[in-house]
């Protein structure tokens, strides 16, 4: 891999784009094949799985689609998968503060407003990340780092399966598996396998958020209009 080595901003935001673009022409070419094997052999009906709760949340917030698909998705969610690829010492604390996320919102009602939702779990995990660096002897991260390290490529790999998979629960209620759901998440394996290349690459978790962010906003930009109207 061709890892940039400079700590040049310049040449990060092209190589943003350049695995922006990558990653767009991969989608395009799953997407013929898709096309060609529904056609020629399987004869898929991908009309049985939708993503019923995303597209409820799209027609009746579209701000609160909009803060969830381009901010609070890509921050928490790279924050778990990409955080332990090659990590820092600061990453290895946003991983904490995701997993501790994602058990704090078992206990947060459902009815609860989700602007306040996320003021209150968002300061909170401030405050986690902030009590992590003065609990957490600076050496046990740089251990952790040490051992992650050796292992990075299985982690990015699996990384982008797991991040993937996840995603079947988009379309269903409990996890299972057939030809059409594998079909439909593995576009989000792509995604996964892109947002750690450029971690890798760029060395920040700046980075995959913002690919993550720009990767939901297309799909922003093109789901928004129809919906409005």
């Amino acid at each position: 891999m061709n890892v940039l080595r400079q700590n040049n901003l310049e040449l990060k935001v092209r190589n943003l784009i350049r695995n922006f673009t990558l990653m767009i022409l991969c989608y395009f070419l799953f997407f013929i094949g898709v096309q060609v094997l529904d056609v020629l052999v399987f004869d898929l009906d991908f009309q049985k799985y939708e993503q019923f709760e995303i597209l409820k949340i799209l027609e009746e917030n579209p701000i609160q689609f909009i803060f969830l698909a381009a901010v609070a998705a890509p921050v928490l969610e790279e924050s778990i998968f990409r955080s332990v690829l090659k990590p820092s010492p600061s990453s290895l604390k946003l991983f904490i503060c995701a997993i501790l996320y994602i058990i704090g919102s078992l206990f947060i009602p459902e009815d609860a407003h989700w602007a306040l939702k996320y003021v209150l779990v968002f300061g909170s995990l401030f405050f986690c990340y902030y009590a992590l660096g003065e609990l957490i002897p600076k050496r046990y991260y740089q251990i952790a780092c040490f051992w992650l390290f050796k292992y990075y490529l299985l982690i990015w790999i699996a990384g982008s399966i797991i991040f993937g998979f996840v995603h079947i629960y988009n379309y269903v209620d409990s996890f299972q598996l057939d030809l059409v759901l594998i079909m439909m998440i593995f576009p989000r394996i792509i995604a996964g396998f892109f947002f750690g290349k450029i971690k890798l690459e760029n060395k920040s978790m700046i980075w995959p958020i913002l690919l993550h962010s720009m990767n939901n906003s297309m799909v922003l930009i093109i789901l928004l209009p129809f919906t409005l109207s």
